[in-house]
């Protein structure tokens, strides 16, 4: 009696044939696929690994997959003063929101800790978050966060032998000429306090900083200067942005107050001056508006506890004449700006007085949408608590072929 021979199990790998599709296509295909998809589909095999941790891959999937997408923030609270100084618990919860209305999606820890235990965002690019210990003189590491991915990564130490560290100010870029993240880091010491700062630059792709010379003639006459925090460094058409405050001495007593916004070339690694529309004694901060530089100037208002807002955008860049006023907001003092959102819209907390109630004080803040070019200011369901840090995000590949990972 003859045995019938066991059936062979199917094979899920076969060699190619004219019927499989060109390799061209196969890579648009998942080009616009999500991140989480790419993830598991590394397993398929050996190929289709190489194609998705491929450096020009990364970089083709991040311009096809997010061209459709809706658009994305991420927010967090940000630490106050006394709760990073005195050791006071806060929260390291970041939530994950649409940028049209910033309705809720998800919400995730940040996976790592930093010596004060109080995180301080620099920036966000591509997706990628960029931190800092919230404490100045204390900060000396510096995470990359891809959320998308569950990677991260602490940078190696400055190429600086820094002690007594005063102060730092960092910001975080993507040089698109060779497809690299930066950071920048200025840094004060107690034996070099007055201008210039020490000035480093950190790229990813060689996983190493460098000392840079700022390159620009520094004002004679300076006695004092900071650098203007009240929101994130923005990077806008390929620099990096930060508003410096000073105090100049003049003839005899006088002293006058100036500003001026410093900017880096990513991709070229020099640094410039950009024109201010103007100069005074006025509050004012640096942000970004629709991709383009933008600046916000506080002014007193006509009725008492009241003050006006007027947002200005650099039209063309790097181009004095090219201020262009794009509207005036009448707000409340007790009003806390937090941040555009990649659509241009403002997102602002009006923070109400005490009432009572049934013997009981209670406060209700309100926090609204405004979009400044309509004058039109929406409430949105969730409340805002507290001050925030507010980062454009998106689904991103980048630290996936990166060495010193952490995933978790």
């Amino acid at each position: 009696m003859s045995q019938r021979k066991e059936a062979r199990p199917t094979m899920i790998f076969r060699r190619r044939t004219k019927h499989d599709l060109p390799e061209e296509i196969v890579l648009e295909i998942l080009a616009r696929l999500p991140v989480k998809s790419l993830l598991r589909f590394r397993c398929v095999c050996k190929t289709w690994y190489s194609y998705i941790t491929n450096p020009n891959f990364i970089s083709t999937h991040l311009l096809c997959y997010n061209n459709h997408d809706g658009g994305y923030v991420i927010h967090m609270p940000r630490t106050a003063v006394h709760m990073a100084y005195f050791h006071r618990p806060h929260s390291q919860i970041c939530t994950l929101a649409l940028d049209r209305t910033f309705e809720t999606i998800s919400e995730f820890r940040i996976p790592f800790t930093f010596q004060s235990g109080s995180h301080g965002l620099v920036g966000s690019c591509n997706g990628i978050l960029c931190f800092t210990d919230f404490i100045k003189s204390k900060s000396k590491d510096v995470y990359l966060w891809n959320p998308s991915i569950r990677k991260f990564k602490r940078l190696p130490n400055t190429c600086l032998n820094q002690t007594q560290v005063l102060n730092v100010a960092h910001g975080f870029g993507y040089d698109s000429l060779n497809n690299d993240y930066k950071v920048v880091r200025f840094s004060w010491t107690r034996t070099k306090w007055m201008p210039p700062p020490e000035v480093e630059v950190y790229s990813l792709s060689s996983d190493s900083w460098k000392s840079v010379e700022l390159g620009i003639s520094w004002r004679p006459n300076v006695i004092s200067y900071g650098f203007n925090g009240i929101l994130a460094f923005p990077f806008v058409s390929g620099h990096l942005h930060w508003m410096i405050e000073m105090i100049e001495e003049g003839g005899g007593q006088e002293r006058r107050y100036t500003s001026m916004i410093l900017s880096f070339d990513v991709n070229g690694e020099k640094f410039k001056e950009l024109p201010l529309s103007d100069e005074g004694l006025i509050a004012k901060c640096l942000t970004s508006y629709k991709e383009k530089l933008a600046l916000i100037k506080f002014g007193h208002g006509a009725q008492p506890l009241s003050k006006l807002c007027s947002i200005w955008v650099m039209m063309e860049y790097g181009v004095l004449d090219s201020w262009n006023k794009l509207c005036v907001l009448p707000i409340e003092i007790s009003t806390d700006f937090i941040g555009f959102t990649n659509y241009g819209l403002l997102l602002v907390r009006h923070r109400s007085r005490l009432v009572s109630t049934n013997s009981e004080l209670e406060r209700k803040d309100k926090s609204v949408l405004i979009d400044p070019e309509a004058l039109h200011e929406k409430e949105i369901s969730n409340q805002i608590d507290y001050h925030l840090d507010v980062a454009t995000y998106m689904e991103n590949l980048a630290l996936l072929d990166g060495a010193n990972t952490v995933s978790y």
